[in-house]
């Protein structure tokens, strides 16, 4: 007997699913506006060397500002002031003739002046993070992405020992202290050890979530929910835009954007253990209370003397239920070695792509308020069209499809001119949906990969090596110092690996979910 069965009997998709749904939902919004953050709080404004250590006397101060920035600053040949180099002296000639050039230049002596127009404070104001400390800028995404790494994989593990329910409240409660700690952060070094724990923590939330809500569902509708999970990744970062545009001070957009956890918080008390998690592990009782709250909720009362504990002991019958799994399971036999090769492999190059795209938000010289919405919006309509492809064309032409459409874009920009920044900012546009696209289904897909006595431990491997990826990418985009279209290389290539190593895996229409390794390994 499997498990889908018992769904069946009571309802694979009713109001206990939405309630789960919409639990899900609002733990979730906090996500993509975390892993957006540095797109404003690192966001680097407008810059030049603070030239009050050049002033001289009266005939400085007699000068506009404008005047004391000719004489203090030198031009660069796009016609800006440099933002790294100031004069070693005021140079009055060039109040006279501008054209002068091969005066001599020192870095900046005695700090920088910002622009406070768009922001009222950056990470980049705070700490001076540019010019010889640009790299420290990026850095603070990279160390994010890496404590969502470890943490995907230590979530993956302990959910898959503990359960998914508590896992999730310890990611909710640690996430939240953290970020609002990282706010109020008085050095650098503090904010990025903070940074790192908190992305470490608020990880579970997505790996955690997403599988309970897959786990309640039918095989009917779990397309439909892994398209709502997703697109609740698309409903953060569109409010997110709007978060960012009026809270323009760093540490208070922290704390705006992680306050949706506290909701989540009061919330967890509704949200039910995975059943296919307590029957797996032996734990019957659970399993069946569970299955009874499901069954009234979804209006089936009459079918609850069915759930027996003997009839559920049937499930789960060719494995042990008190072995403990681990991360060596998904290697030990030779298909589900591939399978995580495969599925890894996939991540990362989904994520850097996603994230590489994303995270470029400055690269077209368009306002980063209306990139960054317009970027979250264009997710809408590529997730709504996944929903219908998912089952028209199934989960593997879907995925193999969006990643070497998102190839295609990013080719395209690689060869239209930089000074045609519109163009550029649709093609990205359009390129940022297939990779969205790709993401949405990528996550559905490897949870009806993996069986479920080690599906929490795969989906925290694969988010290990998608946060891989996105800890990358912030890297890739410096790459422009050397070749301003090599970030557009890099990743175009990682669109078509990806692309090719996910047509190398089997499709999951229609089917089951697998219940034990021995499935895989019968089945593929």
């Amino acid at each position: 007997m499997r498990f889908e069965n018992v769904l069946a009997d009571i309802n694979g998709f009713g109001r206990f699913q939405i309630m789960i749904i919409v639990i899900s939902f609002i733990g979730r919004f906090t996500l993509p506006c975390h892993f957006m953050l540095n797109n404003f709080i690192a966001a680097v404004p407008s810059h030049h060397c603070n030239i009050s250590s050049l002033d001289d006397g009266d005939h400085f101060r007699n000068l506009s500002q404008a005047e004391r920035l000719v004489v203090s600053i030198p031009v660069q040949d796009d016609g800006t002031l440099s933002s790294c180099q100031m004069f070693a002296e005021p140079q009055y000639d060039l109040l006279l003739n501008p054209n002068m050039t091969d005066l001599p230049t020192v870095l900046c002596q005695n700090g920088w002046v910002y622009d406070n127009t768009t922001f009222k404070s950056t990470l980049t104001s705070q700490w001076d993070l540019v010019c010889d400390r640009r790299g420290k800028n990026k850095a603070t995404a990279t160390i994010f992405f890496i404590g969502v790494m470890f943490g995907a994989v230590t979530f993956g593990s302990l959910s898959d020992k503990f359960g998914r329910r508590i896992m999730l409240l310890v990611s909710y409660v640690s996430g939240m202290l953290f970020a609002v700690a990282s706010a109020f952060s008085s050095s650098y070094v503090m904010f990025a050890v903070l940074r790192f724990f908190t992305g470490f923590c608020i990880t579970g939330i997505v790996i955690v979530s997403a599988v309970l809500s897959v786990e309640w569902v039918d095989i009917e509708h779990r397309k439909l929910v892994g398209v709502i999970d997703s697109l609740s990744w698309t409903f953060g970062n569109t409010g997110f835009a709007a978060i960012a545009y009026f809270v323009t001070d760093w540490r208070w957009l922290i704390v705006s954007v992680t306050s949706p956890l506290l909701l989540a918080i009061f919330t967890w008390r509704w949200m039910p253990e995975s059943a296919r998690w307590l029957i797996a592990n032996g734990k019957l009782e659970q399993a069946q209370t569970y299955l009874k709250k499901c069954a009234t909720m979804n209006g089936t009362e009459e079918l609850i003397h069915t759930l027996k504990t003997e009839t559920l002991s049937t499930i789960v019958v060719t494995e042990k239920r008190d072995r403990t799994y681990s991360y060596l399971d998904l290697i030990r036999t030779p298909k589900m070695r591939k399978l995580a090769l495969c599925t890894g492999a996939l991540w990362f190059c989904v994520a850097t792509i996603f994230y590489g795209i994303s995270f470029n938000i400055t690269g077209f010289g368009l306002n980063i308020y209306l990139t960054q919405f317009t970027y979250a919006l264009i997710e809408l309509p590529a997730k709504v069209s996944v929903y219908y492809l998912l089952d028209k064309i199934g989960r593997r032409r879907t995925e193999v499809g969006a990643m070497l459409l998102a190839a295609v874009c990013l080719g395209i920009n690689i060869v239209v001119p930089t000074d045609m920044s519109v163009v550029r900012t649709v093609v990205a546009v359009i390129g940022k949906g297939f990779s969205s696209a790709s993401f949405g289904t990528v996550v559905l897909y490897s949870s009806e990969l993996y069986p479920t006595v080690v599906r929490q431990n795969g989906m925290g491997y694969n988010s290990f090596m998608a946060r891989f990826g996105v800890a990358v990418a912030p890297l890739i985009l410096l790459l422009d110092d050397v070749w301003k279209e090599l970030p557009q290389v890099v990743l175009c290539s990682a669109a078509v690996v990806g692309g090719i190593v996910a047509r190398m895996l089997p499709e999951t229409r229609n089917r089951c979910l697998p219940e034990t390794i021995e499935d895989i390994e019968e089945q593929w």
